[in-house]
């Protein structure tokens, strides 16, 4: 069985990106997750497709929201990923 992954698509000086990544490192209290935080100033590539909407999260691979994260909003799709396996 493999990890989930949450994956934060992020950048420098963004407050909301401060907030979505205590959001979820205050979910890993809760559930077992492997997370890696992106910086998309990295990658124009990245830079592109998610410059404004940062922040974005995946949950493996899959987008589950960006801008104002929502904590309760990723929790309850780590309890359906959970369900699932």
């Amino acid at each position: 069985m493999t990890q989930t992954m949450i994956t934060l698509f992020t950048r420098n000086r963004c407050p909301l990106c401060d907030k979505a990544k205590t959001a979820i490192l205050e979910l890993k209290k809760e559930w077992d997750f492997e997370f890696e935080e992106i910086d998309i100033e990295s990658s124009d590539e990245l830079t592109e497709r998610y410059g404004l909407m940062i922040p974005v999260v995946h949950l493996d691979g899959e987008e589950v929201g960006f801008g104002f994260v929502d904590k309760f909003d990723i929790s309850k799709r780590l309890q359906e990923k959970n369900r699932i396996k």
